[in-house]
């Protein structure tokens, strides 16, 4: 989780295998984008935006080959832009904001997973996210991803005060919509998960980024790495957790 030093130790399955997971961010308004998307080889991982013409279709195929689907949940961000329909914002209250949620997540077939759709502003706040949490907590079987768009989130530290399974994102492939820098970022993933036994990309469906995860993807056995569905990453680090703590007992 992320509140836990990345110096400690992971314990990676598979043979002590580096693993890393990747999640596409941004799904469900571009039918041909995102369906190359869904259609990469590989366990990768799947975040849709709630209410949007092609997420349930798109979703139903991900969940189909096996891939896991998470709820990509708009919050409001510290910039005008708006995050789109169903998103949380400052002005709500607990009521509206549980509300919201479980819109949204209704929206949006075979989800394990939440993570944020831009949030700048709000993963900043400790009650809202408290009450997202409490709402997450409720579903009994969600894990949280902080995609971490602000630097002073404190989703995930909420979230884990909260008991539920989550992570922060290691690394922004496509902030730069360039090959060579998406190359470059990916290659920093497979360092960070090499040094620390795991390691959480996110990316979005630019065609830029897929057409270099489709050259990549197929190199991971060179590098000594392995592509996990962000679910079994969650596993891994919270078996970190474990080792943690029982590290920390008299």
């Amino acid at each position: 989780m992320g509140f836990i030093p990345r110096c400690v130790e992971s314990a990676p399955v598979d043979g002590d295998i580096p693993a890393i997971a990747i999640i596409i961010d941004d799904l469900g308004n571009g039918y041909d984008r995102d369906r190359r998307a869904v259609l990469l080889p590989g366990a990768l991982s799947y975040a849709f935006l709630p209410h949007t013409p092609y997420t349930e279709t798109l979703a139903n195929l991900a969940h189909s080959l096996n891939k896991d689907v998470l709820l990509h949940l708009p919050m409001q961000s510290i910039e005008a832009e708006s995050p789109g329909p169903g998103a949380l914002t400052l002005d709500m209250d607990a009521l509206q904001l549980w509300q919201t949620f479980f819109t949204s997540l209704a929206a949006v077939p075979h989800v394990v997973g939440i993570n944020n759709h831009m949030g700048s502003l709000l993963t900043q706040h400790p009650g809202h996210m408290q009450w997202l949490m409490q709402a997450i907590a409720m579903t009994g079987n969600l894990f949280f991803i902080d995609s971490f768009t602000a630097p002073k989130s404190i989703a995930f530290k909420i979230a884990a005060e909260n008991w539920i399974p989550n992570m922060k994102r290691d690394v922004f492939l496509d902030t730069a919509r360039d090959p060579v820098a998406i190359a470059r970022e990916f290659y920093r993933l497979l360092e960070i998960a090499r040094k620390n036994g795991i390691a959480l990309a996110i990316g979005h469906p630019y065609p830029e980024t897929l057409t270099v995860l489709e050259t990549l993807l197929p190199t991971l056995p060179q590098h000594g790495v392995r592509l996990a569905p962000v679910s079994q990453l969650i596993k891994l680090e919270t078996q970190r957790i474990q080792t943690w703590r029982a590290s920390l007992s008299p």
